[in-house]
């Protein structure tokens, strides 16, 4: 264990050397290198950056999608933060900037002055909104100043570590979620290239965005948020302004070629801003915390050997984002509030990847109430849900603590 550790600590000493002998320690921070064989490291503050990260959004039982978490008056970050830093959690991932920045902004500065955690600042891009219409100047206007405003409120925040654009936006090219279209596009006969025009029109609003923010902010990477690889192909040309590739994939246990295979399509870092696995066993019609144990080892385990920490030159991934903290009780039955402070345990979806309990009945077998490596209990501490982190919890934090 000593050698290997030692090992490490030279590797991270070369990655510094290199970092500095290449000019980059001119450069704003974060920064990201790219070695002569095409991996990619993450530099903080003038050292590597492996993330180690989680979404966060604690609602409490009874709240739901309309939760405003830098609002709470309770701060539950304060609570959680503790736990996250015994785990080794380095960044925290939020999906909007909520209500009122100036709250965004102090939540911000206490993760990183109490805790040392950075946080990944999202933003839906009015998927939600009851028209997301990408192809309409007005729509455009208004998600592009409402973007705007947070960044420039928060642009000199030693702990923003970057801006993701999107989540599964590009879902909405294909029809799967917030459809939107145009009378030209509904003129083409080929449905693939009705998807791939909605997707031109949308990867351009996303870069236009980002060289947007870059003429504001020179400190922080952009990223572009991604369901899986899907439309990849069409963003690369377009987005010439993002720095990160933010992708959302849930495979099982194992990536496969998923990295090698972004590679070839869209050759930029990649940081896995989703993937884990929910707690319940649809199948079996209980908690089955083992099982969760099991595939969020697997999955860092295969994330990290496509880093270069792991001493893999050719690394292209930057770490990952835990999906997610603490269980949303809310999330079986979104928008019937009385159901929101019950644990439900129906499956919502299927994926056949998570192979353990995909012989539930009609093969659904993914539990969005129970995907937290934290539960919550209705009993409560200091006005807070009682966390009680899971055996994934202790896991992670095996692999985790170690690591830089």
């Amino acid at each position: 264990m000593k050698s290997s550790k030692i090992l490490k600590e030279a590797g991270l000493i070369l990655l510094a050397c290199l970092f500095f002998l290449s000019g980059c320690s001119k450069k704003q921070s974060p920064y990201i290198y790219k070695n002569e064989e095409g991996g990619y490291v993450l530099f903080v503050k003038g050292k590597p950056f492996l993330i180690k990260g989680v979404t966060y959004n604690p609602a409490p039982i009874g709240k739901g999608f309309d939760y405003d978490l830098y609002s709470d008056p309770n701060k539950p970050w304060l609570l959680d933060g503790k736990l996250m830093k015994d785990m080794g959690v380095n960044c925290i991932r939020v999906y909007s900037s909520g209500k009122d920045v100036i709250k965004l902004k102090e939540f911000v500065r206490e993760m990183y002055n109490r805790f040392g955690i950075y946080t990944i600042v999202g933003d839906w891009l009015g998927l939600w909104d009851p028209c997301p219409n990408y192809a309409d100047k007005e729509f455009r206007k208004k998600v592009k100043n409402r973007i705007l405003k947070v960044v420039e409120a928060l642009k000199d925040e030693d702990g923003v570590l970057m801006w993701v654009l999107g989540n599964e936006n590009n879902y909405s090219c294909t029809g799967n979620i917030s459809f939107w279209t145009t009378p030209e596009i509904e003129k083409i006969d080929d449905p693939a290239r009705k998807i791939e025009e909605r997707a031109k029109i949308y990867y351009s609003f996303v870069n236009e965005l980002a060289g947007e923010i870059k003429k504001i902010d020179t400190k922080h990477l952009v990223a572009l948020g991604n369901g899986e690889a899907t439309l990849l192909d069409v963003a690369a040309p377009i987005c010439k302004n993002i720095d990160v590739l933010a992708l959302i994939v849930y495979r099982g246990k194992r990536f496969g070629n998923f990295f090698n295979n972004i590679r070839n399509i869209f050759d930029k870092p990649i940081v896995l801003s989703e993937f884990g696995a929910d707690s319940y066993n649809a199948y079996k019609n209980k908690e089955d915390q083992e099982m969760q144990a099991v595939f969020l080892e697997s999955q860092w385990k295969d994330l990290y050997k496509n880093t270069v920490f792991s001493g893999n030159k050719r690394g292209n991934c930057l770490g990952g984002i835990v999906f997610e903290w603490t269980d949303e009780w809310w999330k079986h039955n979104e928008g019937y509030s009385p159901d929101w402070s019950v644990h439900n345990t129906e499956a919502g979806w299927s994926n056949g990847s998570y192979y353990f309990d995909i012989k539930a009945p009609n093969n659904l077998n993914m539990n969005e109430e129970w995907f937290g490596i934290v539960a919550i209990a209705e009993e409560r501490e200091n006005n807070l849900n009682k966390r009680i982190p899971k055996k994934a919890y202790s896991i992670l934090k095996k692999l985790w603590s170690p690591l830089p």
